[in-house]
């Protein structure tokens, strides 16, 4: 029997950066310490093979064995755990997701597939497929940016109402006024927001459950999601419009953040180095300036 269903996936869910060493191996004690550190970090959930964990710069060999290590180091601990199932081949995503459901994942995300441009019932089949083969909530994920797959509202609201198990991970740029008119047409949907939550509170004003960011400042995300909760708006939002300029920033491109994040991650002794899979990002001498400022500003030291 699942230990989640889609109304427990909520609040600050981080998505899992992927260390390596300056060789370009995964480093496997950095992702140990890394998790450690997001199991006391006040985050609701942890996931991992997102955009930020370098999904598409990893081995079949790394991703078994990752997924492994995930869900061992974070047996037990109170917020529940994500592995994102990414393949292309609507065969082979039903074996990842019987895989990680066997292996204790509480629940999945799923990637529609969108190499070579497959027919909206392709990926509607895909997607029915992967929901129809496990039991635990699956994020069924839209980020048109980084895809080029647009997917209607209606389409989605089909979804939810013929999967109660399916969650929604909603990241089109702005993502408020679509989100609205999805939750119109299904107002039981449960929807979080990724795009390192630049609209997180107009998210949650709109009816969306929570968050799910990058994993180097994972705490600042708590606490405004906190204050919201606790219905201090002001708070949550002069917290929020201090992250603003620096998120705003960073997320003209993926590969962009996903460099800062590793950074942030190195400089707070989180992991070893932050070096990422090529192709990659080249930071400037301004955005090192620009991570310390940071750091020093919401007194993110370890």
């Amino acid at each position: 029997m699942a230990r989640y269903n889609s109304n427990d996936i909520y609040g600050v869910n981080p998505i899992a950066a992927m260390p390596f060493t300056t060789a370009g191996e995964v480093d496997e004690s950095s992702f140990i310490r890394m998790l450690e550190h997001l199991a006391h970090s006040g985050a609701n959930g942890v996931t991992l093979f997102g955009i930020a964990s370098e999904f598409p710069k990893l081995e079949d060999f790394e991703r078994q064995r990752l997924a492994e290590v995930f869900i061992h180091t974070l047996q037990g601990r109170s917020l529940y755990r994500a592995i994102s199932v990414t393949a292309h081949s609507t065969e082979v995503a039903v074996k990842w997701a019987k895989r990680y459901q066997t292996m204790g994942a509480d629940a999945l995300m799923l990637l529609p597939p969108f190499f070579l441009q497959p027919s909206p019932q392709a990926i509607q089949q895909h997607i029915f497929s992967v929901l129809e083969a496990v039991e635990i909530p699956v994020l069924v994920q839209y980020a048109p940016g980084e895809t080029g797959l647009p997917i209607t509202p209606q389409q989605l609201a089909d979804v939810s109402k013929r999967y109660p198990h399916a969650v929604f991970k909603i990241e089109c740029n702005p993502p408020v006024d679509y989100t609205r008119e999805f939750l119109q047409l299904a107002p039981q949907a449960s929807v979080l927001n990724g795009y390192a939550g630049l609209y997180m509170l107009k998210m949650l004003a709109a009816g969306g459950k929570g968050v799910m960011p990058g994993c180097s400042f994972t705490e600042i995300y708590v606490r405004i999601y906190q204050h919201w909760k606790q219905g201090e708006i002001e708070q949550a939002e002069a917290l929020h419009a201090a992250l603003l300029p620096y998120i705003q920033q960073w997320m003209t491109h993926c590969e962009y953040i996903i460099q800062v994040e590793k950074n942030i991650l190195m400089r707070r002794g989180i992991i070893s180095n932050g070096y990422c899979r090529l192709p990659g990002w080249s930071l400037t001498q301004d955005d090192y300036q620009r991570i310390e400022r940071f750091i020093e500003e919401f007194q993110l030291h370890c």
